[in-house]
Parts: C-alpha cells; sequence; structure tokens
C-alpha cells in the first residue's frame, strides 16, 4: 500500500504543441515540450502527478487581459494573408521575434488555456503544484507581441485566483 502524496501535481500537455513551427531560425522550438513529455514519461514522473490534456482559452479568456482588436489580429492572421494585416501587424509588433505562423492563434490558445486550467485547479484546491511547460510566455503586453510571447499566459493565470481572492 502506498502512502497518499503530501504534494498533488496537476500536469498539462498536449501533442499539438509538437505541430507549431516558428521558422528554421528562430530559437522557440515547441517541439522541444514533446521532447520533455517523453522524458516525463521516461523517468515515470507522470506516476507521481495528475496528468491533464491542456484545453485551448476562448478568445473571452485572452480578452481578460489582451485588447478586442489583438485578440481579432491573432486569431485571423496567417502566413498566407500577412500582407493584408501590414499595418496592422506593425502596431501590434509582429517581427523576427514574434512572426507569423500557421495555426499561431491556435498555439496561443493552447499555452493559455493550460495556464488558465493549472491556476483553476490551484485555486480550488485540488492541485499544490501546476505545471505547464509551454506557459510562462510573460512579454506579451495588452495589445503587442513580444519575445516570442504573444499571448501573456501568467497574467491570464494570475486573474484566476483574483477571482476569489483579494490581493
Amino acid at each position: 500500500m502506498t502512502a497518499p502524496r503530501q504534494n498533488k501535481v496537476a500536469y498539462f500537455y498536449d501533442s499539438e504543441f509538437s505541430t507549431f513551427y516558428f521558422g528554421q531560425n528562430h530559437p522557440m522550438k515547441p517541439h522541444r515540450l514533446t521532447m520533455t513529455h517523453q522524458l516525463v514519461l521516461g523517468y515515470e514522473l507522470h506516476k507521481h502527478m495528475d496528468m491533464f490534456r491542456a484545453v485551448k482559452a476562448q478568445p473571452s479568456q485572452l480578452g481578460q487581459f489582451h485588447s478586442p482588436e489583438y485578440i481579432e489580429l491573432l486569431a485571423h492572421v496567417t502566413p498566407d494573408n500577412m500582407s493584408e494585416h501590414g499595418a496592422a501587424m506593425n502596431r501590434h509588433n509582429f517581427n523576427e521575434d514574434c512572426p507569423v505562423f500557421d495555426g499561431l492563434f491556435e498555439y496561443c490558445r493552447l499555452y493559455a488555456g493550460a495556464s488558465i486550467q493549472g491556476a483553476v485547479r490551484l485555486n480550488h484546491k485540488l492541485c499544490n503544484t501546476a505545471i505547464n511547460w509551454s506557459g510562462g510566455l510573460h512579454h506579451a503586453k495588452k495589445s503587442e507581441a513580444s519575445g516570442f510571447c504573444y499571448v501573456n499566459d501568467l497574467v491570464l493565470g494570475i486573474l484566476e485566483p483574483l477571482k476569489y481572492h483579494a490581493r
């Protein structure tokens, strides 16, 4: 018989992360999340935590911090139509650090959703620790991409406990 866990850990992952690609010369490589997940499995760490598939954040959840215009751009810009969005891309700081790539909005929704899920579980005392290796993209501003970050999942995660707990 095993003793009950003192520290309840929630781990968030989705194999869809491996499908996103910032480009050959870009240092952000989401496939590293798959490699990390394989290490978690290989070292059998998953036996010591509850694993959850990341659920994509809804645009309304992203809008708790980000501006409607910025979310609209994220939702609609693609490599095929970015020439149509040139002024908006400049205004919202899309550049070589924050490129447009296939699935950009889904990527943002996925990593932000995992962070929000983790914050909800922490808030409801369903875990003591929440792990989202895809998150922590804290450079994004309200209406601007920055430093490889498009959606500030840390702000979105912090907003969750503020729904129930005063500052």
